[in-house]
């Protein structure tokens, strides 16, 4: 029994320590970029690897609409990870950061935290989608 347990705790440790993620809120026909980062993700979830301490102040981001003009660019709110803390070798060096919030709204100049109504619906929606 303690072996099951310790095996459940230890997956659950590498799967939280290998990601950070939330819900992003976005005006129609945009997708953004977060970090400097190649991919651009449309509203819902989104699942990327942490941040390092440069992200500290903030996490850079790019809101592009569907011809790739640039609509907004800023930073989100970034939180230190505990489970970097844990995850082995040295990941408090290099992925100590996460994303702040559980969802930012980008419909307005600045990066708003979204209401709990709009959260329930992007989570509705990605339930739908998957």
């Amino acid at each position: 029994m303690f072996k099951r347990t310790a095996a459940i705790v230890a997956v659950a440790l590498v799967a939280g320590g290998c990601s950070t993620r939330t819900y992003f809120k976005l005006p129609e026909d945009t997708k953004v970029s977060v970090y400097e980062r190649p991919q651009q993700f449309s509203q819902g979830m989104v699942t990327t690897r942490p941040f390092f301490w440069s992200s500290a102040g903030g996490i850079p981001y790019k809101l592009t609409d569907s011809h790739g003009t640039l609509v907004q660019q800023g930073k989100l709110r970034a939180r230190f990870r505990v489970a970097s803390i844990f995850w082995p070798p040295f990941a408090i060096i290099y992925w100590p950061m996460g994303f702040g919030q559980r969802c930012y709204d980008l419909t307005a100049a600045q990066p708003q935290q979204c209401t709990k109504g709009d959260l329930i619906q992007l989570r509705r929606d990605q339930r739908l989608a998957d």
